[in-house]
């Protein structure tokens, strides 16, 4: 028995290990070739097109020859999501605090592109190689730190979550925005409307904030994208402080 027959089928598919040898001819389907099916269709339909039949379709098999290949549908999401993230980019900088926040956005990046990778379930911790390749990217822009590994997984942790959050509310949005309208007339239309909604008696702080310039700031004509990456660098930016007064702690 060897170290490989400890490993579990799933997670031998994740990173590709290979199957036992069989007599006959090569396979003509295999996993690499079932994800990328499904990576397809979610980019094209989004993560509620793709189910077994429609992959199987694709693919010109039936459904019953993809269990072969994987084990169950939240094995086919958890192979599509390591796949879809790819490799981290090399993020070339020694500072702590501009490395996560490269780390932040290159990540954004990719679930902007594939937004669908925001609704997979997450049916445990990362396992992939590339999910490990961006944990690893993470821990080693935080090793010059003083940080222990609770608190190295609790900000990656953090951060990833905001990430994913952020990117799956931005287009949760914009699908709910009127056609044609923008971020910055939808923002101001919700301002104005709660101006006169919100009572300043029951709801004082509520209804200062209302009546402040901040939903009349982005001019109608500012483009969706520059006021979410505002936005979201706000966030971001309050995370990095909290996680920069962690760091001064351990260091002293």
């Amino acid at each position: 028995m060897t170290s490989e027959d400890f490993v579990p089928a799933p997670l031998r598919r994740l990173w590709g290990m290979p199957e036992s040898s069989r007599l006959g001819r090569p396979a003509a389907l295999d996993v690499t070739m079932v994800v990328a099916a499904a990576v397809t269709i979610a980019d094209r339909d989004g993560l509620g097109g793709v189910t077994l039949p429609k992959v199987a379709e694709s693919l010109g098999f039936t459904s019953m020859s993809l269990y072969r290949h994987v084990g169950s549908k939240n094995e086919l999401l958890t192979l599509m999501a390591n796949a879809a993230l790819g490799p981290p980019p090399r993020l070339d900088t020694s500072d702590w605090r501009e490395g996560l926040r490269r780390w932040a956005f290159a990540q954004r990046s990719v679930y902007q592109r594939r937004p669908w990778l925001t609704r997979v379930p997450a049916s445990g911790p990362p396992a992939g190689p590339n999910q490990i390749a961006w944990m690893e990217a993470a821990l080693a822009i935080m090793s010059h730190t003083h940080l222990d590994w609770a608190h190295k997984i609790g900000a990656l942790s953090l951060i990833s979550g905001y990430v994913a959050q952020s990117v799956r509310q931005y287009s949760e949005l914009a699908e709910g925005r009127a056609e044609g309208q923008g971020q910055a007339d939808a923002e101001r239309e919700y301002g104005r409307a709660l101006t006169r909604l919100v009572d300043p008696a029951r709801f004082p702080e509520t209804a200062r904030l209302f009546s402040s310039p901040l939903f009349e700031a982005p001019p109608s004509d500012t483009p969706d994208a520059t006021i979410a990456d505002a936005d979201f660098s706000l966030g971001l930016e309050l995370i990095l402080d909290g996680i920069a007064v962690r760091i001064e702690g351990s260091d002293s």
